[in-house]
């Protein structure tokens, strides 16, 4: 594959943000590059094109088939391309990461925890030298919020009594600070700091947390009222209390914004029902190559140097369009063939959506199934249920008991965490009767595709679910 080969398949792979930054990089570095503009309005005479445009043999420019070719060789030399590895298909891993998703366009709040804590010093009537070692304490914070280093190596090897005195005060102001937790030394520390002392349940949670956490998280409540003699409905509402506590609190900030994402595919419903697919071409600066440097190449006074030099400029401006086109009609063409797959998804929602791979796609576009992988990396996609990564749409399946159309794993977990949902929590399902129920649902999954399903989502087995009864 020619380097201008490899760089249209890199083309196709960029996210709209990063186009941008591309075409950017290009306008600066390409002098016959330059941004169309709507001159409608404007009497400045353009320069008269040439009446016959010089031939030019790009030996390094592009064309307008090498994506084509590069699409070609991809599909009969597949062996001898070192790919990066595809990532997997089964992306979906419950209806939680569709919500996600939808809400991935909103920027996450740029402050630090460390900021956060600073400002809250404000509300104490500090000394100078309170407020300087709880501002180093501060700084010295594990990213979950955790203070783990020792006072007396925060103030070095000549610190007096009396600083360290004032060290352990800041220490304990700072666990004073919201989020409640902050500055713990350990898990139980932080979760201790969280105690509301008014809670009915404040003395059995100081207990739970100096001793039972193993106990409480293998849900062997039965054992630790046997140990502690505190009743079982004391320990239930002290664990459930627990349960809303933050066993990292400082995990929740960030110094830097997270990126929004810009869609680069809309989709949208017509008249007659059908959804078609469009792209977001309003944010991508539109090129053209320069009149300037045309007229420039047909000058007789124009040396040879400077000739080859536009040449190859050029070349390379024109493979550049040529590439940004084909990503364009390739991302079209892609993306209409998942959604043409998916429609039942857009009308019901994700308990319709249906097993697809990446070579299914290929098959209908005719491309080779590297190309279908960059045209969706990074890229998402707009739709009336919401913002998703287009990646999101393929899934693999599991056969229907009844030898009917496969259905999609995640449609299976979703069916999953329904009938998990809404069982007897004191004689919660074996995953021996979770396949008995998935069967009778019409969906054929082994026991062993349960035991995944449930610690892909979070579930434990049914003794970690079980609710003892007063």
């Amino acid at each position: 594959m020619t380097p201008q080969m490899i760089q249209s398949m890199e083309i196709l792979q960029l996210a709209l943000q990063q186009l941008e930054q591309r075409i950017e990089q290009e306008l600066e570095q390409n002098p016959v590059l330059e941004l169309e503009e709507d001159n409608s309005d404007e009497n400045d005479e353009l320069p008269k094109p040439i009446e016959h445009e010089p031939e030019l043999n790009f030996e390094h420019g592009g064309t307008s088939d090498e994506f084509s070719i590069a699409d070609e060789f991809a599909r009969n030399y597949s062996d001898t391309i070192d790919e990066a590895p595809i990532r997997s298909q089964n992306w979906l891993e419950d209806q939680e990461a569709f919500i996600a998703d939808a809400f991935a366009n909103i920027a996450s709040p740029s402050e630090s925890l460390q900021t956060y804590l600073e400002r809250q010093l404000d509300w104490f009537d500090l000394s100078e030298a309170m407020r300087e070692t709880a501002l180093r304490i501060i700084h010295n914070l594990e990213p979950n919020g955790y203070f783990v280093q020792d006072l007396a190596d925060l103030l070095g090897k000549n610190h007096t009594p009396e600083e360290l005195e004032l060290a352990k005060k800041a220490l304990e102001l700072v666990k004073r600070l919201e989020p409640a937790g902050v500055g713990g030394r350990d898990l139980r520390e932080c979760l201790r700091l969280q105690i509301n002392p008014d809670s009915e349940f404040a003395d059995v949670l100081r207990v739970l947390i100096a001793s039972f956490l193993e106990d409480i998280s293998a849900n062997r409540l039965p054992h630790i009222v046997r140990r502690t003699g505190f009743p079982l409905e004391a320990v239930q509402g002290a664990v459930a209390e627990l349960r809303q506590f933050n066993p990292r609190p400082g995990a929740g900030f960030g110094s830097t914004t997270a990126a929004v994402v810009i869609p680069d595919v809309f989709v949208e419903k017509t008249e007659s029902g059908m959804y078609t697919v469009r792209l977001e071409d309003g944010r991508t600066p539109q090129l053209r190559i320069s009149q300037f440097y045309r007229d420039l190449m047909g000058k007789q006074c124009t040396d040879k140097e400077t000739k080859e030099y536009i040449q190859q400029k050029v070349g390379s401006a024109r493979w550049l369009l040529s590439a940004i086109e084909q990503r364009r009609e390739t991302l079209l063409k892609v993306s209409q063939a998942i959604i043409d797959h998916q429609v039942e998804f857009f009308e019901k929602g994700q308990q319709a959506l249906k097993p697809l791979k990446m070579q299914q796609i290929a098959d209908i576009v005719g491309m080779h199934v590297t190309t279908v992988s960059r045209a969706c990396d990074e890229k998402w996609i707009s739709s009336p249920r919401g913002v998703f990564p287009l990646r999101r749409f393929f899934s693999g399946g599991l056969a229907a008991a009844d030898g009917g159309e496969n259905v999609a794993n995640d449609v299976v977990r979703l069916k999953l965490q329904e009938i998990i949902g809404k069982e007897d929590k004191t004689e919660p399902l074996s995953d021996d009767a979770l396949v008995k129920m998935l069967e009778s649902e019409g969906i054929q999954v082994a026991r062993r595709t349960i035991v995944k399903y449930r610690q892909h989502l979070g579930i434990p087995s049914s003794r970690g679910r079980r609710q003892w009864e007063v």
